[in-house]
């Protein structure tokens, strides 16, 4: 608890916060009760015991040196790095257990867990039944997944955009273009439908379009969140339009609470020993260049980012042909990747806005399936990974395509002639019972 602590100091010293606001940025302890710490450090321990009681694949303390050293190595805020390290007193023994196990035992969880059949196997025989009993495209909208379309346009200007913009719509470059056209007719192949990600042989783009065929349902597929099916409904040389129907895993950490009853609550004893790698310093980096990030999120357009001061956030945005609640928290310090939580979560979307207000992140609007424009949202808060709903009391009209700002008391959106303002106002240090609070609210504005 007292290394964690420490940990999350280094972050809060890091975080940004807006000049815009007025008042004075809390301590950590004002932000993150002692509770939240203590469950950090319960959900990585657990993370670690699962991997070795669920999927016999106990973390090696050669695993947590390499993890240390692929840190000191990879980094892109060595000064941060060095801060981390120097709170943990520079003890590699501490430093493996406390920043390199949670970081790998997350990762390597979460993997496990994502195309494990025995956690997933009876979703995936419904989801074969439903396909089963609803084999052709005019069917998919029966199953009892979640049924959603998607328009791929090959647009490089903007005048194609116009021409053929649309809520459901998804601009793509002629690389992107051609990157998806000839992976698409491996997903109507049984080759892929173990999950293996197939790389298709390189073939002409018009070829590859030929090969396509339209109203026809593709074998079940799945990827880390979900079993589903996909089929192209209309195609020409520059749009393909897409539908799909999904069958969504149980989210990992809704399991891992149900999967604590069944797990030993008996934790050995660390042990091993380690050396601390001298942490790069950025010798020979050259500038305007780019940097393979690890384990980042699923690949996704029309997603939202923020940058917290230590930790760039991604939200959202569509996950094939449907939209997504998962993200992501880049940590370049470490250069290591960390999924937002789906605990409360707000519904999937794209076309939605983020701002980041100090302490937490607040995505607004956006469409859920290409049609359905939401006036709802969500605060993310990173120090803990929890989120809660926005106000939905008196809210402006759902909408895509708007803008975002933060004000330092209010996120303000904007489109067109309708103007409204969610205020969030950080609560009043001196009143005991807003101490800890956030008092969020809906006004009206009109231009």
């Amino acid at each position: 608890m007292a290394y964690q602590r420490a940990i999350e100091e280094v972050y809060w010293r890091h975080r940004i916060w807006p000049k815009e606001r007025n008042d004075p940025k809390p301590s950590l302890d004002q932000v993150v009760p002692s509770a939240q710490l203590e469950k950090k450090v319960e959900d990585y321990l657990r993370n670690s015991q699962a991997l070795e009681d669920y999927w016999q694949q106990p973390l090696r303390a050669e695993q947590l040196q390499a993890e240390i050293e692929r840190m000191a190595q990879h980094t892109r805020q060595p000064e941060v790095l060095h801060e981390l390290f120097e709170a943990l007193g520079n003890d590699p023994f501490v430093i493996a257990e406390c920043l390199a196990r949670p970081a790998l035992s997350e990762r390597l969880a979460t993997n496990w867990y994502a195309y494990d059949q025995r956690i997933h196997g009876e979703l995936k025989r419904r989801a074969e039944s439903d396909l089963q009993a609803h084999p052709t495209v005019e069917q998919m909208k029966q199953t009892a997944g979640k049924y959603s379309e998607i328009e791929l346009v090959k647009s490089d200007s903007a005048e194609d955009e116009e021409n053929h913009g649309g809520e459901h719509s998804r601009k793509l470059t002629s690389r992107q273009w051609d990157e998806t056209v000839q992976k698409l007719p491996a997903l109507f192949g049984a080759a892929n439908n173990g999950g293996a990600r197939h790389q298709p042989a390189r073939r002409g783009v018009t070829a590859a379009i030929t090969q396509i065929e339209t109203g026809v349902l593709s074998p079940l597929q799945q990827d880390e969140g979900r079993y589903y099916a996909t089929a192209v409904i209309e195609k020409t040389n520059d749009c393909l339009k897409l539908a799909s129907v999904s069958w969504f895993k149980e989210p990992f950490e809704s399991w891992r609470a149900r999967a604590e009853e069944q797990l030993p609550n008996a934790i050995a004893v660390p042990s091993g020993n380690y050396a601390l790698p001298k942490i790069s310093e950025g010798d020979g980096y050259i500038e305007d260049t780019w940097t393979a990030t690890s384990r980042a999120p699923d690949a996704r357009v029309g997603h939202t980012a923020v940058w917290t001061g230590s930790e760039m956030i991604v939200w959202g945005g569509y996950g094939g042909a449907f939209a997504v609640n998962t993200g992501g928290r880049c940590n370049p310090g470490t250069d290591t990747w960390t999924a937002t939580s789906t605990t409360n979560a707000p519904d999937g979307r794209v076309a939605h806005t983020a701002v980041w207000t100090g302490s937490e992140m607040i995505i607004w609007g956006g469409s859920t399936d290409g049609s359905n424009q939401v006036n709802t949202g969500g605060r993310y808060n990173p120090a803990t990974g929890s989120w809660t709903a926005t106000r939905t009391a008196n809210p402006p009209g759902g909408r895509v395509g708007h803008t975002a700002v933060w004000t330092g008391s209010e996120m303000i959106v904007w489109e067109e002639l309708t103007l409204a303002a969610i205020s969030i106002l950080a609560g009043d240090t001196t009143r005991p019972h807003q101490r800890h609070s956030l008092h969020d609210r809906w006004a009206i504005l009109f231009p």
